[in-house]
């Protein structure tokens, strides 16, 4: 059976939305991604250490 004009406006109502919500997510957890490197980089690092190394050992550190 054929879907319904309304059937598929609402389809397409509903995809848009579904990728909207992406990609507002995406700038958003990007942003704080930048923002924790930031203060990580800033206040954490030890020297001779990445951003990312003192990010492990931070999560490292929380786990004990």
């Amino acid at each position: 059976m054929a879907k319904s004009r309304l059937q598929r406006v609402n389809q397409k109502i509903a995809e848009m939305v579904v990728d909207t919500f992406g990609k507002i997510e995406s700038a958003v957890v990007g942003g704080y991604t930048q923002i924790e490197d930031g203060f990580v980089g800033w206040y954490l690092v030890r020297e001779g250490e990445t951003t990312a190394e003192a990010k492990e050992r931070l999560k490292r550190r929380v786990g004990e």
